[in-house]
């Protein structure tokens, strides 16, 4: 269990507008020529608004304290999911380009075989740690790995000296197997983990968000590191579902859903428009398939309400975590001069595993017990549902799976060594460009490696200046495929073309048409404007073929 007294040094040591040690902490042996730290944390379907620095009510004092003394980023974006958006950030190429054109598991017939569905990361792509392994970093990742399941598709082989990674989607936070239970109903993914390349079990009963910050805190203290610097990874597993987490830690949130996921939704975006996060006079997207929660039983939104407060528990203790880590930085001296990357892999899951799942007597047979009781336990299975999902995507459209807004646009911040102001940027920022920034940041003796070619732009240049509105021209286009959704995004203007099949987890809903929205006054999509801006749609449209090209990306069969 996390400590109290390193929350507390862990937050002391973050008071003010920036990264300081606290008091008795080692001091780094050359602080001004050294090159810096890089920690990148990355959560598992977290909500655009789920933690207080971007309006959530969720406990995260230490993201708060993080992301109020660095730059926040307004309009940062991912992959609707979460492997294509991991081949992005560690390699700064598109994820077609990178092997994972789309979720190994969903793989459509027209996909497999096909160059950039391989299914996992490309052998000899480079990424952020092993770029900066070449340039005298340690390097070391903890958490959620999802680009590859044989030796040499693990960690160890992308340029990680220590690694602990679940090479699945998802898996039980306390270590139980449960891989035949969950593939029997169709869900592929299970529990499967490697160290170092080998494969190794999770110790039952331990807790995934625990464990994986105990995992990296002991590789970054241990003698192999030296006095390098480091690039340490920790991909939290939460709050992707099941929604599992301590019960004590479940209860600090008893009774505060209880007035339903819409209530909460409202509440959240009157906070983001007093934080400046989204403009005041933004108008929210309309929420799918919500149930009215005025017509639910007692019973039923005890039980719905309950979701939300193990979700909750999740993400607290995921800052918890957080925590941990930046107080065991401080006692090695190592905070003052590590810069802090956070954000979230997609949108938040308004879906949510196999529809089998939820049927009680395929519950019954796999030893799942859902009751109000053991809500949140080992031995539950639990999803939160679309409702509360669009409260955590607000005001955007819909939410993980999507190339929409809701599926794409996700909370994100940097902080620490050589960010000199901190505020909200609302530039076009992307995955793709933490590659160029940990390159630029790194920057210092080089190998005789070649730079490895990105498609993101660095971000120092913002971390430094904040008269800086933009890195991107307006016609610089990002294109998006995933499940055969499409959109493209260049400056104000986005166009958005729904898939016209979609995994048995989310709605369906295409009309076989590209739509078209300017951002710029309409970041929730509510107004189609490709009647009224024919031509800047064509242009689009054309773009998102050029990408499309470029990227060997594989249409549906039923698509134009």
């Amino acid at each position: 269990m996390v400590k109290r007294r390193l929350l507390g040094a862990a937050l002391a040591l973050l008071a003010g507008t920036g990264l300081t040690a606290v008091a008795g902490a080692r001091s780094p042996a050359a602080p001004s020529p050294q090159r810096p730290n890089i920690l990148l944390i990355v959560a598992d379907d977290l909500g655009y608004s789920d933690i207080g620095a971007f309006g959530g009510e969720i406990a995260t004092p230490n993201l708060d304290r993080l992301a109020q003394a660095g730059v926040r980023f307004a309009d940062f974006h991912a992959a609707p999911a979460c492997s294509p958006t991991r081949a992005m950030l560690l390699t700064g190429r598109d994820h077609h380009a990178a092997g994972l054109g789309t979720m190994a598991e969903f793989t459509d017939p027209a996909q497999r075989g096909r160059p950039g569905y391989e299914g996992y990361l490309k052998l000899k792509m480079p990424t952020i740690a092993s770029a900066l392994s070449a340039r005298g970093y340690y390097t070391a990742m903890a958490g959620k790995w999802h680009l590859g399941y044989a030796e040499k598709q693990s960690p160890k082989a992308h340029g990680f000296a220590r690694s602990f990674a679940l090479l699945d989607g998802a898996g039980n936070h306390y270590g139980i197997d449960q891989t035949a239970q969950w593939r029997s109903v169709g869900i592929g993914v299970g529990t499967q983990y490697r160290e170092d390349g080998r494969l190794t079990t999770f110790p039952e009963g331990a807790y995934s968000s625990d464990l994986f910050t105990e995992k990296l805190i002991g590789y970054l203290t241990s003698p192999a590191r030296a006095h390098r610097p480091f690039f340490a990874y920790l991909a939290f597993t939460a709050p992707h579902w099941p929604l599992q987490a301590p019960a004590d830690v479940v209860a600090k949130y008893s009774g505060k859903y209880d007035d339903g996921p819409m209530a909460l939704r409202e509440r959240r975006l009157k906070r983001m428009k007093e934080l400046g996060i989204v403009p005041p006079d933004v108008r929210p997207f309309q929420p799918l398939a919500v149930e009215d929660w005025t017509t639910l039983s007692a019973e039923r939104r005890r039980v719905e309400a309950r979701k939300m407060e193990i979700y909750a528990a999740m993400v607290d203790r995921l800052d918890q975590n957080v925590g941990r880590l930046l107080a065991s930085l401080s006692r090695s001296g190592d905070l003052g001069n590590t810069i802090v990357v956070f954000l979230s892999d997609n949108g938040p899951d308004g879906g949510g595993g196999a529809p089998a799942l939820h049927d009680p007597r395929t519950q019954a047979s796999l030893g799942i017990d859902n009751s109000l009781e053991n809500m949140g336990r080992a031995h539950s299975f639990l999803t939160y549902g679309a409702g509360w999902a669009q409260a955590g995507s607000a005001p955007f459209n819909r939410f993980k799976g999507y190339t929409t807004e809701g599926g794409t646009r996700v909370p994100a911040f940097i902080s620490g060594a050589g960010v000199t102001w901190h505020g909200i940027s609302h530039a076009l920022t992307h995955v793709t460009d933490m590659m160029p920034t940990a390159l630029a940041l790194a920057a210092g003796p080089a190998s005789s490696a070649r730079k490895p070619a990105t498609e993101g732009r660095s971000l120092v240049p913002l971390l430094r200046d904040a008269r800086i509105a933009q890195v991107r021209q307006p016609d610089e286009a990002i294109g998006e495929e995933l499940f055969f959704g499409r959109s493209l995004r260049a400056g104000q203007w986005k166009a958005v073309y729904p898939a016209p099949t979609r995994p048995p987890t989310m709605l369906s809903d295409t009309d076989g048409r590209w739509h078209l929205y300017d951002l710029s006054v309409d970041p929730g999509e509510t107004r189609d404007l490709a009647a009224e801006h024919t031509d800047i749609l064509a242009g689009l449209v054309r773009h998102w073929h050029d990408y499309a090209r470029r990227n060997d990306v594989v249409l549906h069969p039923a698509a134009d």
